[in-house]
């Protein structure tokens, strides 16, 4: 029994899926393989992180799709997708095939904002258009519009021996009820609050009224939950790096305390012009885990958590990783794995 606000009801993790880009299959593979594990040890979700023009996965939802028939359980989210090089219409419709493919398990997140190097690839994203695009909240309100199944379309019915419908197809009953919105700021957390979304908060915030990162997620948490419809019933979710080390050999645990400390200056104080802050790495023992994160305010203000595997490792670090975090670390924080029946 843990002493958090709120005990631990749900334990998920995230990848960017790493890939050699001389074998990119190898990397995809191996993400599929960590996302069947994650099953197998009964966690809640797996969750991909958007990487474009990079090492990482490119198409979550693409992944996503391959996962769903690999497992059948576990739910499957998108932490996050910047809707910036996304057409609403048509990502509606993937993630629609998705949930169907998947039976109701697809968890999108998103976030908006203009595409990061947008001036390098404005000319092949949006040839025609990049002065014009919007890449604020109106670009999740049409998504929205089009997950709810409203009208996209004012043409319906028969034309020769093709049926044509109104809204995206397939329709997926409940989705919309699942879509997570990535807030960095308060007024973005307050937005998603106010348009009934869940919170995806991770370990980069917005230093607005505080340097503290702990103390900034939990105003974020409390500041979405005071504008939600559902207030505090309103989902909102954790996501740091936990790095347990319980079961890993003596080269594993100096890997990756190396891998916190070479990221540790940044933690420190805010970062660029718009004062970003980046949670401390945890790295040690479950027990030690444990102790950090029920002292941590952003912590106790959720009973889900997502946390993220470091971005360089190898796939067994990830299997040493997520097999403590269910086996030693989620049962001290109060959470039983899943099984099939549960």
């Amino acid at each position: 029994m843990t002493d958090t606000d709120r005990p631990l009801s749900q334990l998920g993790f995230l990848t960017i899926g790493l890939f050699d880009e001389k074998d990119p299959y190898g990397g995809h593979e191996s993400t599929l393989r960590i996302i069947e594990l994650g099953e197998q040890l009964g966690f809640d979700s797996a969750w991909l992180r958007d990487r474009h023009l990079q090492h990482g996965i490119s198409s979550p939802v693409a992944v996503l799709a391959a996962a769903s028939q690999r497992t059948s359980r576990i739910a499957l989210g998108t932490a996050v997708i910047p809707l910036g090089l996304e057409n609403p219409f048509r990502l509606a419709e993937d993630l629609s095939t998705v949930d169907v493919l998947s039976r109701g398990r697809l968890n999108p997140g998103f976030s908006v904002g203009p595409p990061t190097h947008f001036e390098a690839i404005r000319e092949h994203l949006y040839p025609d258009s990049w002065a014009d695009e919007n890449f604020g909240y109106e670009r999740v309100e049409r998504l929205l519009h089009n997950l709810r199944g409203e009208p996209v379309s004012t043409f319906a019915g028969t034309e020769g021996i093709e049926q044509y419908s109104t809204i995206i197809q397939p329709h997926a009953t409940g989705l919309v009820d699942r879509v997570w919105y990535g807030a960095a700021g308060l007024a973005s957390a307050e937005w998603a609050g106010s348009h009934g979304l869940n919170l995806l908060s991770s370990s980069v915030v917005r230093a607005e009224e505080d340097d503290d990162f702990a103390r900034i997620q939990r105003s974020h948490i409390e500041r979405f939950r005071a504008a939600h419809p559902l207030g505090q019933a309103a989902r909102a979710s954790q996501g740091l790096v936990v790095v347990p080390t319980d079961s890993a050999t003596p080269e594993q645990a100096a890997k990756y305390r190396a891998y916190a400390e070479a990221r540790f200056a940044r933690t420190t104080t805010p970062q660029g012009p718009q004062r970003m802050l980046f949670a401390p790495d945890i790295v040690g023992s479950s027990a030690e885990i444990a102790d950090a994160l029920q002292a941590h305010a952003g912590y106790r203000a959720v009973d889900e958590v997502v946390f993220a595997l470091p971005f360089s490792f190898e796939h067994d670090d990830y299997v040493q990783i997520l097999t403590d975090m269910a086996t030693r670390l989620g049962p001290l924080l109060g959470w039983t794995p899943r099984t099939a029946s549960s």
